[in-house]
């Protein structure tokens, strides 16, 4: 069969910091070449929709699959899969991802026909049932994860062995567009996947049911090995967890002499706790840490359950300074905020070396966060919900809070963007321009036009088409009803007693009590 891939359009944050290579629909692609379908990728962060209807009139795909893993692509993927019916009635449209997992109901819902099945869970392990089952003839509604208008199969399952997947990079056309900050050109890549932990505004772990798997070590290599980009950005949500497994990539990529810049996230706590495996990274060319410290008070930590004192935050900035790496760190905005609490964060914004980036707090289907939180929502626009926005009331008018969050914004506009930084960065930016790379350079001066209280504002006004589906029960007794992926205990787990006890010791409930 003919599967074509279709990542969504940009967000207004990858417009300006980053523009990230679409990985896991590159793992779903290869994963439907594995069992002899042929497959294209097209990627709309980098091409039009004009060009996407090219391809879908050119090589009539018998199906079409959208990756949708944020919200806020939700009108443009339901709005394509619409047109798209029209125009080839004969395709199969379905649509996945991480965000599609937790409102797959509401697509079927918006699509009015067009979208003929959302599949949740793991798409590398879906895809291939899905294409199977269309090959002999059989009912969507039957494959593992399925939703369909005439129902739902079984539950979604995971994929078996990480080792067995090896992203369809070649499928990419526009590889060169792809950077984070002036990692440019930039590749992804992943050597774990899942959380243990359970903040309450993430969904990471609900996703895939707190389990945590890793990738060998030599595969994770042999993969790294075939990036041609000199920078890397490790997807993983929070890295080297296990300190054996972080030395066992390193000192395969040492073996072999392999040199790249990479960029990835921790926690502040793991930082700590395994200081001598982002030692060796350093060595390696670990250049960029995004720490998510999510607040500079105790009172935040604990509206968030991070679970990592304000005093360990600290001490994590203080060792990530002295290895000498650039340090990213988030803070998130809740609409609570008034005019003092914006100028406290700002001034500490301004003392600090590291980069700050703001977030607004954002209930998303899919978090604990999204059951719990009290405030009524006061808008449903799925276009709103990119933790740029905000969608909770706020103490402030809502014109004021914006031209307060973006006046703290700005603060990264003034240290690490514009003709500042460029002069500091001119051999850099230099060398990207002899190799054709302009992505970083581009960056430095795109934050007005983008971040503006007055446009921020307007998007509240326009028309919505499609709501986000509010929660239809309460919270459930047990934890694990969250999950889209059931875990199967130690199996999907791959914590020894000393990790797993550490993940507790941290605050996150024991694994046993979500049976």
């Amino acid at each position: 069969m003919r599967l074509l891939c279709v990542h969504p359009g940009p967000l207004m944050y990858t417009k300006v910091f980053l523009r990230l290579e679409p990985l896991g629909l590159e793992l779903v692609a290869a994963s439907a070449l594995a069992v002899g379908h042929a497959v294209r990728l097209i990627d709309l962060q980098v091409e039009s929709h004009r060009a996407y209807f090219r391809e879908i009139g050119r090589w009539r795909p018998d199906v079409i699959a959208f990756s949708c893993n944020y919200l806020a692509n939700v009108p443009e993927i339901v709005d394509l899969a619409k047109e798209t019916k029209h125009r080839w009635p004969n395709g199969r449209i379905v649509v996945g991802g991480h965000s599609a997992s937790f409102v797959a109901h509401a697509l079927l819902e918006h699509g009015d026909g067009a979208i003929d099945c959302v599949l949740r869970g793991e798409g590398e392990a879906a895809m291939p049932l899905l294409l199977a089952t269309l090959a002999r003839g059989g009912a969507l509604h039957d494959v593992p994860g399925a939703v369909t208008p005439e129902g739902e199969g079984p539950k979604p399952v995971f994929v078996e062995d990480l080792n067995a997947l090896r992203p369809a990079r070649h499928l990419l056309r526009h590889r060169r567009k792809y950077f984070i900050g002036p990692l440019d050109p930039c590749a992804s890549i992943e050597f774990s996947r899942g959380c243990p932990w359970d903040c309450t505004f993430c969904s990471a772990w609900t996703f895939y049911g707190r389990s945590y798997r890793l990738i060998d070590p030599e595969h994770a290599v042999a993969d790294l090995k075939t990036i041609r980009e000199p920078g890397v950005f490790i997807v993983d949500d929070v890295a080297f967890i296990r300190p054996e497994h972080g030395m066992a990539i390193g000192e395969a990529i040492a073996r072999r002499g392999l040199r790249k810049e990479y960029y990835l996230e921790t926690r502040g706590d793991v930082l700590l706790r395994n200081k001598d495996v982002f030692r060796f990274w350093k060595t390696l060319g670990l250049s960029y840490l995004f720490l998510g410290l999510e607040a500079i008070d105790e009172e935040g930590l604990a509206r968030y359950r991070k679970r990592v004192p304000l005093s360990r935050n600290f001490e994590a900035l203080e060792f990530a300074r002295s290895l000498g790496i650039h340090v990213a760190v988030n803070i998130i905005v809740d609409p609570d905020w008034d005019e003092a609490r914006f100028a406290a964060v700002r001034q500490w914004c301004l003392e600090v070396p590291e980069i700050v980036n703001i977030s607004v707090n954002t209930p998303y289907p899919g978090t604990e966060s999204w059951m719990t939180e009290e405030r009524q929502l006061t808008s449903r626009d799925y276009r709103l919900f990119d933790i740029q926005h905000c969608v909770l009331p706020t103490k402030l008018p809502l014109a004021e809070f914006y031209r307060e969050l973006v006046a703290t914004q700005r603060v990264l506009n003034m240290k690490h963007l514009g003709w500042r930084t460029l002069l500091g960065t001119a051999g850099l930016v230099a060398r990207h321009l002899r190799r054709g790379q302009t992505n970083f350079l581009q960056s430095l001066f795109r934050f007005n036009s983008v971040y503006d209280p007055a446009k921020l504002l307007a998007d509240h006004t326009l028309p919505v088409a499609y709501e986000v589906p509010l929660p239809t029960t309460t919270v459930p007794s047990k934890r694990a009803a969250f999950y889209v992926h059931q875990a199967r205990g130690e199996r999907d787990r791959a914590l020894d007693a000393g990790t797993r006890r550490f993940v507790v010791e941290a605050g996150a409930r024991p694994f046993d009590e979500e049976a």
